[in-house]
């Protein structure tokens, strides 16, 4: 392990930590394979149990050469810190990773959570900008 890889796991890895846990119990309550939206609306309900800060559906402008060009609604930011983004996918790609940190740049935060219930077993990723 290289010292940016090791710094990189180190920002926010509590919070981290406390997301992926969240996700987990609901994967654990709701099952696998719904849509992507239950999910959402399921770790809002499980942040809040757990007191944990968010915020959802807040919206950032997407800018280009200056001018407004759209905006991002991520799922959810998790204590003005990590972006997380659930997904229902067959698996997390480099698509998916390229979108996060596409994020983190509109944001301007360092640390993005993809969330995938698709499966019985949890996959997730931490990505790092």
């Amino acid at each position: 392990m290289d010292t940016n890889e090791h710094e990189s796991k180190l920002i926010h890895g509590e919070l981290v930590y406390a997301i992926v846990g969240s996700a987990m119990e609901v994967l654990n309550g709701l099952g696998h394979g719904l849509n992507e939206k239950p999910y959402e609306n399921a770790l809002a309900v499980e942040f809040r149990l757990r007191n944990i800060l968010y915020n959802q559906q807040v919206r950032y402008d997407v800018t280009y050469k200056g001018h407004n060009v759209g905006e991002y609604i991520p799922d959810l930011i998790v204590a003005n810190a990590v972006i997380v983004d659930t997904k229902t996918i067959d698996r997390i790609t480099d698509i998916e990773r390229g979108q996060m940190i596409n994020y983190l740049r509109i944001t301007k935060l360092r640390v993005g959570v993809i969330l995938n219930f698709k499966k019985p077993k949890l996959e997730w990723e931490r990505i790092v900008l």
